[in-house]
């Protein structure tokens, strides 16, 4: 690729696509669990020694949450001294060992087809293992991206990864759709009385369906692992172990050679104290980017995007797949508003906006579900709220996350924010269907409409959080986050 004195944009493309392959595995691990489920609960069901209880299915469905949560406290101390290359490297290692142990979690100990507790554990484990690497993935790729990035663009390229986690799901929608086939999900009903009492069509999907499902990923988590030995590592992290004139070769090939150097003295500037203390620049600094990731995942929006098909089923549509699909196609656009506009109008108008616009939804949801005749009011305010959630939360939360911290705690900074992402986030998936399930009398509704008038209040807190403390990072460099936290510590 030419480079001019300018740099060479499809050098920069090409490694950002590389990294974003990350989100679309982040994604598509996240979600492939939406379409497995049904088959995956059935098999177990069948198992001899132990009793594969709901207890049982919420832990196994949400297992992968376990590993996020450690991969994500991990990805500070492996970006920090491995660096941003070889961390995603191991992410996508980690994705291919848990997408072919999730698909065949008997190889070498088991038999293939019996189900077992002991199987059911080593299942989790696969399940935890990819889990890990979702962790790692999504603290790292935000923050490759970002450090590789221009600052005039860097938002719209970080904004590219949240693109890709919503592909990622939207891909395993389609992936899971034409596994299933002619096939059908098995009747929760009749899980409980044998493959037998099955329809037959069901029968396949729970002997065969569901692995073929978590199979599909060693695909791209194997491309992802390959990629990304050819993409370099960030600048700002080969300025920190001494390496300049290898950084200065990455920042001319991106920014051209005059700028380059401009660059790299900003950074070696912020690096002269490679290590600092995580509350160097004030407890704001660390609370800001804990609260943007508690908000992102407390309004409420993975209890619709992990539960999406069961939702509209209770609904009364006759095929909640085809809604779940289009509701992904939804996601995507919103998150295109996002990219082409966050450069324009800044990071805190998008969360804002959002934020109100998601307490529309979630209330709408709450004043509607299970009135009969408000069928379609109900599926228009979960489309308005998750696409609110779409243009705000789920891409400029990482946008923020990536670019809000100074240079010298950014590993450790951005590891304990996105652990307490998943963590939010198993809290979220754990209770949304016991309190959607809530009743104060026999029958009542209480349960639907608390869980969404809970989400809605907690966005009015949100656009209230954002409003009050959350810089706004349009333009700005990654060096300037230093002068910023040290010019609010002094007011």
């Amino acid at each position: 690729m030419a480079q001019t004195d300018k740099g060479s944009k499809g050098y920069l493309i090409s490694i950002v696509m590389v990294a974003v392959l990350g989100g679309l595995l982040f994604g598509y691990d996240t979600a492939v669990i939406s379409g497995a489920e049904k088959g995956l609960q059935a098999f177990f069901m069948e198992a001899k020694d132990f009793s594969y209880t709901d207890t049982w299915h919420g832990f196994t469905s949400a297992s992968a949450l376990i590993g996020c949560i450690i991969g994500s406290a991990l990805s500070g101390f492996l970006a920090t001294n491995l660096g941003r290359k070889r961390s995603l490297i191991i992410a996508g290692l980690l994705f291919f060992i848990s997408a072919l142990g999730s698909m065949e979690p008997e190889f070498l100990f088991f038999e293939h087809g019996t189900p077992t507790f002991s199987l059911l554990i080593t299942f989790n484990i696969y399940r935890v293992i990819g889990g890990i690497g979702v962790g790692l993935a999504s603290a790292i790729c935000p923050m490759y991206i970002g450090e590789v990035a221009p600052s005039s663009i860097r938002g719209m390229l970080v904004s590219w990864n949240q693109f890709a986690i919503i592909f990622g799901q939207l891909v395993v929608y389609f992936v899971n759709f034409f596994i299933l086939g002619d096939h059908i999900q098995p009747i929760v009903e009749d899980m409980g009385k044998g493959l037998a009492a099955l329809d037959p069509k069901a029968v396949w999907t729970v002997e065969t369906g569901w692995r073929y499902m978590f199979g599909s990923e060693a695909v791209p988590a194997g491309l992802f692992a390959l990629l990304i030995c050819f993409v370099p590592e960030t600048p700002r992290y080969l300025v920190s172990i001494g390496r300049d004139d290898v950084a200065q070769r990455i920042l001319a090939k991106i920014n051209g050679s005059s700028k380059a150097q401009q660059i790299l003295q900003d950074i070696k500037d912020t690096m002269v104290v490679k290590t600092e203390k995580l509350m160097t620049y004030g407890f704001v600094c660390i609370f800001v980017g804990i609260m943007l990731s508690v908000f992102q995942q407390a309004v409420g929006i993975n209890a619709v995007l992990y539960y999406a098909p069961r939702i509209f089923g209770d609904m009364g549509m006759d095929n909640p797949m085809i809604l779940t699909v289009f509701m992904g196609v939804v996601n995507i656009l919103f998150t295109l508003v996002a990219i082409f506009t966050v450069e324009k109008w800044g990071r805190k108008p998008l969360l804002i906006w959002g934020s109100i616009g998601m307490a529309i939804g979630a209330l709408g949801v709450a004043a509607t579900f299970g009135h009969a005749g408000m069928e379609f009011v109900t599926a228009a305010s979960i489309m308005i709220y998750a696409a609110s959630f779409m243009f705000s939360w789920g891409p400029i939360t990482w946008v923020l996350i990536a670019e809000i911290f100074p240079n010298t705690i950014r590993g450790g900074a951005v590891a304990i924010a996105v652990a307490f992402q998943w963590i939010f986030n198993f809290i979220v998936s754990s209770t949304f269907v016991p309190m959607f399930n809530m009743h104060l009398t026999e029958g009542d509704d209480f349960g639907h409409w608390f869980t969404y008038g809970l989400y809605g209040f907690i966005c009015l807190l949100a656009a209230l959080f954002v409003w009050k403390l959350v810089p706004e990072t349009k333009g700005k460099t990654l060096e300037d986050m230093t002068a910023m936290w040290r010019n609010r510590q002094k007011k």
